[in-house]
């Protein structure tokens, strides 16, 4: 049940409740039917049992009966018997074989080899003749023979009705439910371009899917205008620390300049000026993503050959590498034309080769190779370093996000590879990454390509 929607199961449990109402009903009602259709028959026969005595007469030494004592209405077949129980007149079923004692008011139930009988007998005293009997039989089983049609209908009606019951109730739960999907398609939009800016706005109502509507609005238009204080906070604040840090580094280098200073004060500046480099990287990485947060972060792309701008990058970033002993190599498929731009895919290869780097192994090795697969320029960054536990994998794009074991490195902010993943999507593009502790990391992007 629970892989099954909601819309199935409210319609699943309308139906079976509909479907149990009307067999109960149909129960009581056909019960009923029953007992009314043998005490119709049985006040039937009574009726013109007691008529026909008016249509029998004693004239003349003989009898008068009327043509009427011989019509076979409702059912009845009528007989005129002597007291002793001597057929005179009258009508008797065709293979109605049974001679019951006379009960005389009374109704007896018979039943024979194929059917079953009302009898019913009166006595009366003829002037001028004497005691008679009149007896009137009417068939059970014919008269309950209708009452089995119409159940036989009912049973064959039955399961359409199930059929159309299910049906009215899958589209009365389609309709009802309609705002939950609105909601839900609303979410998912917002999931998928990350636009808070969306609203459900299914309008007034007073029901709970309704509300529940209006509350989801009002806790977008929160999210979004902290999302935004948050944004401006970021831009603002990444804004203002520039001039210092740009203060900073600038005096360092004025101070390093100067020959005379001792080596011990060398040391100290120089971790100042190193630190203040980390934190102008962090405060570009940190505008970049503002930037791109609001929409106001624009592309140049163009088309370029991949295969010799990859390649350059790894040359530059090979010669950083030998402090740890890391071997860069390539296998780079040539000329492969891409539409994007030079900037921010020098920027996001940099970072996923430097971060391979920091790491790394010593005496380790990446692999950075480029080729092209079903349409897309497929890159990968492999090295084997001590890689990223498999619980840590989701959070790796997310902004500022360290895990001890793997990410502790020194001149890492935890932005880089947030700006990569932003750099790959803004390009139309998907990143993935397959990673085993103490085995390394394979990092593989695609962009479309476009055909020069």
């Amino acid at each position: 049940m629970k892989r099954l929607s909601l819309k199935l199961k409210l319609t699943l449990l309308y139906s079976f409740f509909m479907t149990l109402l009307t067999c109960a009903a149909l129960a009581i009602l056909f019960s009923l039917s029953n007992k009314e259709i043998l005490a119709s028959t049985q006040n039937t026969l009574k009726k013109q049992l007691h008529e026909s005595l008016k249509d029998i007469e004693w004239e003349d030494g003989s009898f008068d009966l009327d043509s009427d004592f011989y019509n076979l209405d409702g059912g009845v077949y009528l007989s005129l018997y002597t007291e002793n129980g001597d057929f005179l007149f009258g009508r008797i079923p065709y293979g109605f074989s049974l001679h019951p004692d006379f009960s005389d008011g009374q109704i007896q139930t018979l039943s024979d080899a194929e059917k079953q009988w009302y009898i019913y007998d009166l006595s009366y005293r003829l002037n001028g003749y004497g005691l008679v009997f009149v007896r009137g039989i009417s068939s059970v089983t014919d008269a309950e023979s209708s009452f089995r049609i119409t159940l036989r209908f009912a049973v064959i009606v039955l399961p359409l009705l199930v059929v159309l019951t299910a049906v009215i109730g899958y589209l009365f739960t389609r309709r009802t439910l309609r705002p939950v999907r609105r909601i839900t398609e609303t979410v998912r939009q917002i999931q998928g371009d990350q636009d808070l800016s969306r609203r459900v706005e299914l309008g007034k109502g007073k029901d709970e899917i309704y509300q529940l509507a209006d509350t989801f609005d009002q806790l977008l238009t929160k999210i979004e205008s902290a999302f935004q204080r948050e944004q401006q906070f970021t831009s603002d604040v990444s804004h203002e620390l520039r001039t210092p840090v740009t203060v900073i580094l600038a005096q360092c280098d004025a101070i390093l300049s100067d020959a005379s200073l001792p080596a011990e004060q060398r040391v100290s500046i120089g971790l100042i000026q190193k630190k203040a480099q980390n934190m102008a990287q962090m405060i570009s990485q940190l505008l970049l993503l503002s930037r791109a947060d609001q929409g106001r972060q624009q592309l140049q792309p163009e088309l370029l050959n991949l295969s010799e701008l990859t390649e350059m990058v790894c040359e530059e970033q090979a010669m950083l590498s030998e402090e740890k002993k890391i071997a860069i190599t390539t296998q780079i498929e040539p000329d492969l034309f891409v539409k994007v731009d030079e900037t921010f895919y020098i920027r996001m290869l940099v970072n996923l080769i430097s971060n391979a780097i920091s790491y790394g192994k010593a005496g380790g090795h990446i692999l950075v190779s480029c080729y092209e697969q079903s349409g897309f320029f497929v890159g990968q960054v492999e090295d084997d370093g001590i890689g990223i536990a498999a619980e840590d994998l989701p959070h790796i794009w997310e902004r500022f996000y360290r895990v001890d074991s793997s990410r502790s490195a020194s001149g890492h902010s935890g932005l880089g590879l947030s700006m990569v993943k932003w750099i790959v999507e803004a390009h139309g593009g998907t990143i993935s990454v397959k990673s085993s502790p103490g085995e390394g990391s394979i990092f593989t992007f695609l962009l479309p390509m476009k055909a020069e």
